[in-house]
């Protein structure tokens, strides 16, 4: 982590920690036990559905996790909810309108289409490729090949680019 941010990443993950894992457990725990132990417990009709704790965190369970899968799909899947989310989120993102710090769209993608384009003008000029601008496409194949083989030319984790793999 850069110093500069290492406050900000730390508070990142701490929420996503507390939120995504810690917080929704507990609010799952704290849930089936007050539903059970303050409404079912006290209404016999619910008592004799629910005979015991276990057997309402089954029900729960059977019931309840295929409920909240098939409404998770529907809020990612049938709705514009989600398309709203995401849209929100990619406006607020700066790496949508500037090159990334590292990474491949840096090292091959933007790089080919710099390429690309200036090529075609030469070409459409009838001018020849000098040996130098022959060697800069190999270069991009070889980095192009990397990622088609499934590797990666930069690691973030390591923070080092990694192309002499031969």
């Amino acid at each position: 982590m850069s110093q500069q941010n290492i406050g900000f990443k730390g508070w990142f993950y701490f929420r996503q920690g507390w939120s995504v894992y810690f917080a929704f457990i507990m609010a799952a725990i704290n849930t089936l036990t007050v539903t059970y132990f303050l409404a079912i417990e006290n209404y016999p009709i619910l008592k004799e559905i629910f005979p015991s704790f276990l057997h309402y965190i089954l029900m729960i369970g059977l019931i309840g996790i295929p409920l909240l899968i098939t409404i998770g799909y529907i809020h990612y899947k049938r709705t514009s909810a989600f398309g709203a989310e995401a849209e929100v989120i990619a406006t607020s993102q700066p790496f949508n309108y500037k090159l990334p710090p590292k990474g491949w769209n840096q090292q091959v993608i933007f790089p080919l289409f710099l390429m690309l384009t200036k090529y075609m003008i030469k070409i459409n000029n009838n001018e020849k490729l000098t040996d130098d601008e022959i060697n800069e496409i190999e270069e991009l194949q070889k980095k192009i090949n990397v990622l088609l083989d499934g590797d990666y030319i930069y690691n973030p984790r390591l923070r080092k680019f990694d192309l002499d793999k031969d």
